[in-house]
């Protein structure tokens, strides 16, 4: 893995040089850079003889209900020079930091930090909002591949608390109860619009769960590559496949892992659509492409097949028919274009993306293009009795997750039962609050940038060797085992949903096996 520390010597939370920090302050000084206007040039910032441009940084942390967070440390980690500055929000929420070089080796990475947060940065100025690489350690962050030569204002960020969240998630279908406390029992998540596909008449169809536009044709694309499928999508106009929609080619694309996923109707299989869709064709004997690449594997893509909604990562089917390398395989494309208005829900991003520690595959793929909600940093909020606050969903975790290993239906029961003095807990929960998590909340864990098993990565493992470790997520998230969800394969209700958590793909398990699971509330 590509570090974005490449000294030895850096820890994971990048220290502040004496002799740089020292350095910065004396340019500050002779440079009398000027902050605090809006877009304004800095004043007596260099001259002819090739002196430094200096800016200053500044914006306001606030919380999601609006108020200002003071505390709060705001790095910025200046990539070259492999330092960081720091500055402490102060009642008011703002912070400012002065004498970032704006000419030469001028990349910046910001982000914040303080204990019981997670944060998100708010786009600005000639940043961009990217996940990062810190040692093994994933960052949201500020991006300044180059630091404007101004001052930047409002380079703002949104603190989480335990309970708060980035987006919600949505149901998953599921219309039959199968045991006490399952998914249909549950029944947890934004329910779906009572109408879910709107026909446009123009050879597409909206989505107002996810607020996404399909192409109505979900067989116009003969099986292909990977490659060549995404070469199709973003030639994808006005024209092609029944489309008079009028857009043209880069608008449509192919579909990220979630947002293929965000398709799938558990409730139904052969295809596992919801029933009265409008779509046309769609392929039961091929899997579709998700423009999602497999970091771990990275000659793979992860896939999904519609005759029951099972993912593929490697050879499935008695045949061999089902598979997701890259180059060999030949599945499916159904192409997929931002709606003009927002869904139900707002799926999140899968977490890949394109720069130094992760990377990109073909144009406009997942990576490249990093759509959905933001995942915060730190995302998880250990909060000391046995659980976890999930600030990206706003869910509550069991933490110690090898402390149930059963039977689909046992498994069940004993999350039902769960309670303080169980499992690690001091929470003074009671038997009843906890469920076992459904496919949609056991995939919303899944976090697709590492380039090892992400149950390593959830446990603290930073690096594929294992020599660098950071803070435990989970305790014992147990390596190369199936996790159960609540969720029943409807094709086969002897077989239940799970996680497969080196991949975080979902495979239907029989329920009379004995798996791991996770609880939630």
């Amino acid at each position: 893995m590509k570090s974005r520390f490449t000294s030895p010597k850096i820890s994971l939370h990048a220290p502040v040089r004496v002799l740089r920090l020292a350095w910065l302050l004396g340019m500050v000084a002779l440079a009398a850079c000027g902050g605090g206007g809006s877009g304004s040039q800095c004043e007596t910032c260099g001259d002819k003889t090739g002196a430094p441009v200096l800016a200053q940084l500044s914006g306001k942390v606030f919380d999601t209900g609006g108020a200002p967070v003071a505390g709060v440390t705001v790095s910025v980690f200046h990539h070259n020079m492999n330092s960081t500055v720091t500055a402490t929000t102060d009642a008011s929420g703002g912070y400012a930091v002065s004498g970032l070089d704006t000419v030469r080796n001028a990349e910046y990475e910001v982000y914040a930090g303080k204990t019981g947060y997670g944060f998100t940065p708010l786009v600005n100025d000639a940043s961009a909002i990217s996940r990062l690489d810190f040692n093994g350690l994933y960052r949201t962050v500020m991006l300044f591949l180059n630091m404007p030569a101004h001052d930047v204002v409002n380079a703002d960020f949104t603190a989480y608390r335990a309970g708060d969240k980035v987006a919600s998630l949505a149901q998953t279908g599921q219309a039959v109860s199968y045991a006490s406390g399952d998914d249909f029992a549950a029944r947890k998540g934004v329910a779906w619009p009572a109408k879910r596909f709107t026909d446009n008449l123009d050879g597409s169809v909206t989505d107002r769960l996810s607020g996404l536009v399909w192409l109505k044709e979900a067989g116009c694309f003969a099986v292909s590559d990977w490659a060549g499928a995404l070469t199709a999508a973003n030639q994808l106009a006005s024209g092609a496949c029944g489309l008079s929609d009028g857009s043209s080619a880069g608008t449509w694309r192919m579909p990220n892992a979630n947002e293929l996923e965000s398709l799938v109707d558990v409730a139904q299989f052969m295809p596992a659509v919801s029933a009265g869709h409008p779509f046309t064709h769609i392929n039961v004997t091929a899997a579709y492409w998700s423009s999602t690449t497999y970091m771990a594997s990275t000659g793979n893509a992860m896939a999904i097949r519609f005759t029951d909604g099972r993912w593929i990562n490697g050879v499935d089917g008695a045949d061999g028919s089902f598979n997701n390398a890259k180059s060999s395989s030949r599945n499916a494309l159904w192409a997929v274009k931002s709606g003009a208005a927002p869904g139900a829900v707002r799926l999140l991003a899968t977490g890949v993306y394109a720069a130094a520690g992760g990377g990109s595959f073909g144009p406009r793929d997942d990576a490249s293009l990093q759509l959905g909600a933001v995942l915060t940093t730190p995302r998880f909020i250990d909060q000391g009795d046995g659980t976890l606050a999930d600030t990206v969903t706003g869910l509550t975790w069991l933490k110690k997750a090898d402390c149930i290993n059963q039977p689909w239906g046992t498994a069940l029961a004993s999350v039902n039962q769960l309670a303080s003095g169980q499992c690690g807990l001091t929470d003074g929960s009671s038997g009843g609050q906890w469920r076992m998590p459904n496919r949609s909340e056991m995939l919303s864990l899944s976090d697709r940038a590492p380039t090892f098993p992400q149950a390593s990565y959830l446990d603290g493992q930073y690096q594929a060797s294992g020599v660098l470790t950071g803070p435990v997520i989970f305790s014992n998230f147990v390596v190369s085992h199936y996790y159960w969800t609540s969720t029943t394969d409807a094709a086969d209700v002897s077989q239940a949903w799970t996680i497969y958590n080196c991949d975080f793909g979902v495979y239907n398990i029989f329920k009379s096996d004995s798996h791991f699971t996770l609880a939630v509330r």
